[in-house]
């Protein structure tokens, strides 16, 4: 499989699994109504999940990743 396939299957992998916890999470706990809990749902997934891309290096193409909650970036 490709690099960059790979990056964009996990980007929404990742997307949306956060997308279906925060979903339910607005749901169960807050009052929200109609078309909020899913753009709510959406925002946070979108600003919680990690984002992966492939590069270019010397070596070849690699993925990379980079979330808010570890420093730095990681090879995949």
């Amino acid at each position: 499989m490709k690099p960059t396939t790979k990056a964009l299957l996990y980007n929404f992998a990742c997307f949306a699994a956060l997308y279906l916890v925060m979903y339910f999470l607005a749901a169960g706990f807050t009052n929200l109504n109609g078309w909020l809990k899913p753009v709510t749902a959406a925002v946070a997934a979108s600003l919680l999940a990690p984002k992966f891309q492939a590069v270019k290096t010397g070596a070849g193409e690699k993925v990379f990743m980079k979330w808010i909650f570890l420093k730095g970036v990681k090879q995949l």
